[in-house]
């Protein structure tokens, strides 16, 4: 079933359209655009939205028509969201997963290829592809930001900024808490309130859900991302003229985190801030250092919101 758009006025500058990739000629893909307004001597720039994998390019479009209504005087970059195969109003999937095990057709280096055909014919048809070289921006969340991550590995100077909005482990197995079922397992790894029981709860739910193996509806092999990605520091990125990119990342707020968590999958408060917490952080730290250590640009770093 398409997802709904959201219950708000959006600007008619958004276009709402479908799309064949050139090597993908049987499927359509959904997306929204606008060519931006700019000056003459704007940068040939694309602002890209990646979604994450519980969510569509409905959640962007908010966002996308805030800046137009907030920059609409000053000028603003031309503005993408789409929804991959499979995934919000991009009822086809991927034409790759014919003829293979379900739930197991494409990955995320599909996915970046996909992306990249993507980029490649907007530019051509909806920018202008003989402006010089396209700058481009990714404003990303959860798995987005591993593909954009992997985007500007493989197709390096071209990308001149991420936004990165609670980025997802690309290397982890959501494996975060000890086991209770090992050999070297001890009562005192965990919080004196966790029970052995309530923490094999806690590992099994999280496997079934979240687990790399765990099938979803947009049929995007997960198993492998770990290979993909396996350093959260690495490999340093080349943005534009061989300098890194801009990186921005915005954690969630652990303590917020640590209340849906409880909320949401019963995960008890004091097991999200001794373990997921401090681990994820980690992990982002790992990040911020994929681009230059000498750039110089106030929002780059490390966030929480």
């Amino acid at each position: 079933m398409a997802a709904p758009q959201p219950a708000m006025m959006l600007p008619r500058e958004l276009i709402h359209d479908t799309i064949v990739l050139a090597h993908k000629p049987s499927a359509k893909i959904h997306y929204t655009f606008t060519p931006g307004r700019l000056l003459q001597s704007s940068p040939h720039r694309l602002i890209v939205f990646l979604n994450g994998l519980m969510t569509d390019k409905s959640t962007w479009l908010p966002i996308m028509a805030g800046v137009i209504r907030r920059h609409g005087d000053d000028g603003y970059p031309p503005l993408l969201a789409y929804d991959r195969y499979g995934q919000g109003l991009t009822e086809d999937q991927d034409p790759q997963d014919q003829g293979r095990e379900k739930g197991r057709g494409h990955d995320v280096g599909d996915v970046v290829r996909d992306l990249h055909q993507l980029i490649t014919q907007i530019d051509k048809d909806r920018i202008s592809g003989s402006r010089g070289q396209l700058h481009i921006v990714f404003v990303a969340n959860s798995i987005g930001c591993a593909i954009a991550r992997l985007y500007a590995e493989w197709y390096p100077g071209f990308v001149e900024g991420l936004l990165l909005l609670d980025p997802m482990m690309a290397s982890s197995k959501f494996d975060w808490w000890p086991d209770p079922d090992s050999d070297d397992f001890s009562p005192d790894d965990v919080p004196e309130e966790v029970t052995v029981e309530v923490l094999r709860e806690q590992r099994s739910k999280f496997a079934t859900i979240f687990g790399t193996d765990v099938i979803n509806n947009e049929g995007l092999d997960r198993r492998n991302l770990a290979d993909l990605l396996p350093h959260s520091d690495q490999p340093y990125l080349q943005g534009l003229g061989g300098r890194g990119p801009v990186v921005t990342i915005v954690e969630h707020d652990p303590e917020r985190f640590a209340a849906d968590s409880l909320q949401s999958m019963g995960t008890p408060i004091s097991l999200s801030m001794k373990y997921t917490n401090p681990i994820w952080h980690h992990y982002n730290k790992g990040v911020a250092q994929i681009t230059d250590p000498n750039l110089t640009a106030p929002a780059s770093g490390l966030h929480k919101v």
